[in-house]
């Protein structure tokens, strides 16, 4: 951490949470909190609370969450060091430069000189374009039906046969290592340094606050390769980035059209989809999705109708449906990509295809009946046991039924025959379990670990909501008890504040500085039980989360062993504990 705990939590606490986020949502005051439609996913319901007295906010619905300094990270896509000095700016502070080690300001400055070479690379070749030597690159553009407000807009340019960008930027004071290091330049022993991209029409890549971090080029002619993207670089990496993502977030559509090029991305843009956007150069990645999850519900898949593009789609669905993104695939026979389906049958059609894309599971299955010859008896059979393998992914009881009618319907088989036939599948691997949720709100039927590490979160929601229950659970609980390091530093931090006699749910989260670990510990204060109305079943509930907490402590011997103490007598001692558990009690 580059600034003192003391400086970071005088920034957080000198921005209040209510008034920021105000800057970017419309809230609503409900109760004690404050509600909004969610920034970082697409919602026609508001989701999105924001806690003053806790000074933390957190989303229902897609669990954004975290203090003030998360959600500068999260919506300006900054990083924690960036955050809190906008943060800083925003209440009068000046940040001290000498906190940050000498590693750190060597980042920030190859980061902020990359960041500006790229900038005035990319003005330098939107003019090329527009002079005489960008004519190769012009006549592609229009000839590809693009319109000069398009060109303008996705700031497309061209890279002449020269070093020009090298000697323009060597003027403005760049060093030929930074130059290297934001893959402009190539240098080697017979050339010396030269341009990286010759004779090629080029696209910035922008991230989400459009800053120029990274090019793709592509070339005039056959030479190869085709196309020439930017390698990764302080300020690039291709799997969590995405072409056109800077543009796409603004359209607040409910889905985004995924595609596989440039030029794709940029027909559907000038034909009115303003939702598209695409992986650069590499498939679809959990980090991709991550991304998209913070715009949009729904992803329309529209990737090349030929061999790679389908085996692309089915790589992408199930990385899209673990970040909680429904998929559908669009179908643009005859044509390849929404390129070459736009120039011939327009947008209108284009409209009709996504209104009618196909749902992930029948696309999935769809592609899998190749692989079977169904006019064979086995193969039909074969083909039907790979369709029970395929509901069996369906966690969700409800959906697997509706996905079992439906498939039972198109394929012809007998409704009955084919739950048997899921029923027998799952005994086989030991199964699936129906999901019952108990009063004490802890989902039992899972695999027990998912059960202990649900009892915790409860735990953590439930001192920080009801600090005045401190005093029984400590007898109980310790911070040594919580599973996952994460959990261990939050309980930690929050046990010190209770000692106290404070809560402070915001500074606990400063005390993490990457994103993901602010989500996680805000999700950690808005773990929800069912509502319990009885003190005497809320205190059951309490007390059953405190012994399972603590039982899977003493089980997994994770309680600390004093020192001289002998490991068998510390574990005949644990075993005892647990035998001693059923006696706890809490009153509220």
């Amino acid at each position: 951490m580059y600034y003192s705990d003391e400086l970071i939590e005088e920034v957080r606490s000198r921005n209040d949470i209510v008034d920021v986020i105000s800057g970017y949502v419309s809230l609503k005051k409900k109760g004690s909190n404050f509600f909004g439609l969610c920034p970082f996913h697409n919602e026609k319901s508001p989701s999105f609370s924001v806690a003053p007295m806790k000074q933390i906010y957190y989303c229902f619905g897609c669990g954004a969450g975290g203090n003030v300094i998360s959600f500068v990270m999260e919506y300006e896509n900054y990083s924690f060091q960036e955050a809190l000095k906008f943060l800083a700016d925003r209440a009068g502070m000046a940040l001290p430069e000498a906190e940050l080690s000498n590693e750190a300001k060597q980042q920030n400055s190859l980061r902020n000189r990359i960041l500006e070479a790229n900038k005035l690379a990319a003005k330098f070749y939107y003019v090329t374009l527009r002079q005489p030597e960008g004519k190769a690159g012009m006549e592609y553009l229009r000839g590809r039906k693009l319109s000069d407000e398009t060109m303008r807009k996705f700031g497309l340019g061209f890279a002449k046969y020269s070093d020009g960008l090298f000697r323009y930027l060597k003027s403005q004071g760049f060093s030929e290592g930074i130059l290297k290091e934001a893959g402009l330049i190539n240098i080697d022993e017979k050339n010396g340094a030269y341009d990286k991209f010759w004779n090629r029409v080029m696209f910035p890549i922008m991230d989400v606050n459009n800053r120029v971090i990274a090019f793709g080029g592509r070339v005039m002619g056959d030479a190869k390769p085709k196309y020439l993207n930017s390698q990764e670089t302080k300020v690039f990496e291709k799997g969590r980035n995405l072409y056109g993502l800077n543009l796409a977030r603004l359209s607040r559509k409910k889905n985004m059209i995924l595609c596989e090029g440039y030029m794709d991305v940029i027909a559907l843009h000038q034909a009115g989809f303003s939702q598209a956007a695409a992986s650069l150069g590499t498939a679809l990645t959990s980090g991709h999705a991550s991304l998209i999850k913070r715009y949009a519900e729904e992803v329309l898949l529209t990737y090349d109708s030929d061999g790679a593009g389908v085996t692309a789609a089915l790589r992408a669905i199930p990385i899209l449906k673990e970040a909680g993104i429904s998929a559908r695939v669009v179908n643009m026979e005859p044509y390849n990509d929404p390129d070459e389906f736009l120039k011939n049958l327009g947008a209108d059609e284009f409209q009709k295809r996504m209104d009618a894309a196909e749902g992930s599971f029948f696309f999935e299955i769809r592609m899998m009946e190749r692989e079977f010859d169904l006019s064979d008896p086995e193969g039909r059979t074969k083909f039907q046991q790979a369709v029970v393998k395929r509901l069996l992914l369906f966690q969700d009881e409800m959906e697997r039924e509706n996905y079992t009618a439906a498939a039972a319907a198109k394929y012809m088989i007998p409704l009955d025959a084919l739950k048997r036939a899921i029923v027998r599948e799952a005994a086989q691997r030991e199964g699936i379990r129906e999901i019952v949720r108990p009063k004490s709100g802890i989902q039992s039927g899972r695999e027990r670990e998912s059960g202990v590490i649900k009892a915790q979160k409860l735990l953590l929601t439930w001192l920080t909501d009801e600090p005045e229950i401190y005093l029984q659970v400590k007898k109980y609980i310790c911070p040594d008890d919580f599973t996952e390091q994460l959990y261990r530093t939050v309980a930690e931090l929050l046990f010190e504040q209770l000692e106290e006699g404070r809560v402070e749910p915001a500074s606990i989260i400063s005390h993490f500085t990457q994103e993901d670990e602010h989500r996680q510990t805000a999700a950690l204060f808005h773990t929800k039980l069912v509502d319990i109305e009885s003190k005497v079943e809320k205190e059951k509930a309490l007390t059953d989360i405190v012994v399972k907490v603590k039982e899977n402590s003493l089980s997994n011997g994770r309680g600390k062993i004093p020192d001289g103490m002998d490991p068998l007598l510390k574990a005949i001692a644990d075993k005892k504990a647990i035998e001693n558990l059923e006696k706890i009690r809490i009153s509220l």
